[in-house]
């Protein structure tokens, strides 16, 4: 058996994450209790608070949702290394990427929920005062989805590119709304099944993000990267990196360009993953898992139950 942890992005929070760990494990409720306390004056709020009660509002606003959705996935790790569970590679989607980070021991706990609470800011920042889109595409294959949004982009003048790739039939385009709109509707023409807008704050993953990545990458100058203890699988490239790649330039070039997440998901496999446990609230990658290969053992933690279902199982 080779593990591999997966873990959640943006768009997977709910009130009351994260109750059921803090009441039951102390190592847990350390860390939340340590994350909670280092972003207070960043944030101007109590991260355990807003996790545990709300609203819903505040909770899904970028600047705050990052810091609470890494600080969860923090502290479940640390109770599940406690218990003897860890993984051989880790995956992150889009903001899960820093959480992958941090079980793979290039970021320390502390630095690992700082560096996503300015990247929450930043991706805020750049999004400010546009007018975005971003809709799921059911159906069409890449090449189709590709050369739409190219032709459009080129019409247009404006920004419209695949944000995420998540699983075989499904992708993710994102960029300026009329651009966005403008795709949609050309490839309902060229056979979308569905074409969904979703609700989002920012165009994320797309061009667009480039001032969040430029601040990003002068940020990340004051934080140290250690070594990968395990192996890291990275959305902007769909694999582990090269001796050539540095995580610093990955993580800038993450934000602003395409989530390979099918094509990292495949690559697990491939190295020999056949068990995967996705961390964090929902089981949204799970899914995106069972439709992109067979013959694997998937689990999600969200609470407690799950938790100790997975000890029981791998341990």
């Amino acid at each position: 058996m080779k593990i591999g942890f997966v873990y959640a992005g943006q768009g997977s929070q709910c009130v009351g994450m994260g109750q059921d760990f803090y009441n039951e494990y102390a190592l847990f409720r350390e860390s939340l209790d340590s994350a909670s306390n280092a972003l207070k004056d960043e944030l101007g709020l109590d991260i355990r608070d807003l996790c545990f009660n709300g609203p819903i509002e505040k909770l899904s606003l970028t600047a705050y949702t990052q810091p609470a959705m890494v600080a969860f996935a923090v502290g479940v790790t640390k109770v599940l290394a406690a218990e003897g569970i860890a993984p051989e590679y880790a995956l992150g989607l889009s903001l899960g990427e820093y959480s992958a980070l941090y079980a793979a021991g290039v970021l320390s706990e502390e630095d690992v929920v700082r560096l996503v609470a300015k990247r929450g800011k930043f991706m805020t920042q750049a999004a400010e005062g546009l007018k975005v889109g971003m809709s799921a595409v059911i159906g069409p294959l890449r090449g189709i989805i590709e050369e739409c949004c190219g032709e459009v982009s080129s019409e247009t003048g404006k920004i419209v590119s695949p944000a995420n790739y998540n699983c075989p039939g499904q992708i993710v385009i994102s960029g300026d709304l009329e651009a966005v709109e403008k795709a949609s509707a050309k490839l309902k023409e060229a056979g979308a099944k569905r074409v969904l807008p979703l609700n989002v704050s920012g165009p994320f993953h797309t061009a667009l993000m480039k001032p969040a990545g430029d601040l990003l990458a002068k940020e990340m100058e004051s934080y140290n990267f250690g070594p990968e203890k395990i192996k890291v699988v990275y959305n902007a490239i769909g694999r582990a990196k090269n001796d050539g790649e540095t995580v610093q330039e990955l993580l800038e070039k993450q934000v602003q360009s395409s989530v390979y997440l099918e094509d990292s998901i495949r690559y697990m496999q491939q190295q020999g993953v056949d068990t995967f446990v996705e961390i964090g609230p929902g089981k949204v990658i799970s899914g995106f898992i069972k439709k992109t290969l067979t013959d694997v053992t998937s689990f999600n933690i969200d609470n407690v139950e799950n938790l100790k279902t997975v000890v029981e199982a791998l341990r």
